[in-house]
C-alpha cells in the first residue's frame, strides 16, 4: 500500500535544510567532506538503535566467521560510510547550476567502459545489474556522463518536491529513471532503442517480483526481473558496481557482459548467478553496504 504524499507544510524543514546543505557543500573541499562525513556517522551511531540491531542481525547471519567483536567494528565502519554517503548526496541539491556535473567529475573514475561498449554494439540494449554498494546515485551520473543512456529503475519519493528536485539532479548530469510500480513501458523504451536499463538486485523483493534464492549461504527473495527481460529483449546483462576507495575517490567498475546463454530460460539460475555476483561485490567492500535494510524479512531472526 503506497504511503499518502506528504503535506507540504510537514516537509518545510526538510526542505530548508536540504536548500541550506546543499549551498554549504558545494564550496566544501573533499578532503574536509570525507573526515566530516565519518565525524557524522560516528556522531549518529549511538542513536541509530532500531537500524542497528538490523544490522547486527544481518551481519550476524551473513557472516557468522567474524567474532562478534569484529562485527561491531564493521557496523561502526559502516557507518562511517554512510556520513559520507549522506555529503555525497547533498551534492543532489546544490542550487549552482552544473555543480552536481562538476562534483561527479571530480570525485569519480569510470573502469571497464569498453564491456559496456562491447555489450551495446550487439544493438539490443543492455541491462545494468547492481546493488546497493558504494554510492549508488553516483554509478548512474558517472556513467551518464561517460556518454552511457542509461534509465535506471527506483522508487517514486515522497513529498513531491522532494522526488523532483532528485529527478531535476539527475537529468542535470543526463541520467534517466523509471518509477515503480509502472516500470516496464519506460525500461523497455530504452532496450529497443538500444540504451540501457539499470536494476539493484540486492533489496528484499516480496512474491511475485521476488523468488527464494541463496544469499550468503540462505534463501531469500530477490527480484527476479533481469533473466526474463533480457530473454525477452535479447538485451546483454552486464554487472556495475561503485566503491569508494580510501582517498575518497568513487569507482564505477563495469564488468564484462555474462554469457548467459544456456541459462536465459531458467529465471532461478539467473538470478542466482547474479546474487553470487553481489554477495563477492560485497564481501570485497562490506563496509559499504547497506546492511540496515531488512533485506531477510522472509525469515525468522537469527
Amino acid at each position: 500500500m503506497a504511503r499518502p504524499p506528504m503535506p507540504l507544510w510537514q516537509s518545510l524543514p526538510l526542505w530548508a535544510l536540504l536548500n541550506a546543505a546543499g549551498l554549504a557543500v558545494s564550496f566544501l573541499p573533499r578532503r574536509i567532506e570525507l573526515p566530516l562525513g565519518r565525524l557524522l556517522g560516528r556522531a549518529c551511531f549511538p542513536f541509530e538503535r532500531r537500524r542497528r540491531t538490523v544490522g547486527t542481525e544481518n551481519l550476524r547471519r551473513c557472516l557468522p566467521e567474524l567474532s562478534e567483536g569484529e562485527r561491531a567494528a564493521l557496523l561502526r565502519a559502516n557507518y562511517d560510510h554512510y556520513g559520507m554517503l549522506f555529503f555525497e548526496l547533498l551534492h543532489l541539491f546544490s542550487p549552482i547550476p552544473g555543480h552536481y556535473r562538476t562534483y561527479t567529475l571530480r570525485i569519480s573514475v569510470v573502469e571497464g567502459l569498453e564491456n559496456w561498449k562491447k555489450a551495446a554494439a550487439h544493438g539490443k540494449g543492455v541491462i545494468f545489474a547492481s546493488c546497493h554498494l558504494g554510492n549508488w546515485e553516483m554509478m548512474a551520473a558517472a556513467g551518464a556522463l561517460a556518454g552511457i543512456r542509461n534509465t535506471m529503475v527506483t522508487r517514486h519519493l515522497n513529498p513531491e518536491w522532494l522526488h523532483k528536485r532528485m529527478e531535476a539532479s539527475r537529468l542535470s548530469v543526463g541520467a534517466y529513471a523509471a518509477y515503480q510500480p509502472r516500470t516496464l513501458p519506460a525500461v523497455m523504451r530504452a532496450l529497443r532503442a538500444g540504451d540501457c536499463a539499470g536494476f539493484v538486485i540486492d533489496q528484499y523483493a516480496p512474491p511475485p517480483m521476488g523468488i527464494p534464492i541463496r544469499f550468503f549461504g540462505v534463501k531469500v527473495d530477490t527480484l527476479h526481473a533481469v533473466g526474463p527481460l533480457a530473454r525477452r529483449t535479447g538485451a546483454a546483462i552486464v554487472p556495475a558496481v561503485t566503491f569508494r576507495d580510501e582517498r575518497g575517490i568513487v569507482h564505477l567498475l563495469i564488468e564484462p557482459e555474462l554469457d548467459l546463454a544456456g541459462a536465459l530460460g531458467d529465471p532461478e539460475r539467473v538470478t542466482q548467478i547474479l546474487a553470487d555476483k553481489v554477495e563477492a561485490w560485497i564481501r570485497a567492500h562490506p563496509e559499504q553496504w547497506l546492511w540496515v535494510h531488512r533485506r531477510f524479512k522472509n525469515l525468522p531472526p537469527q
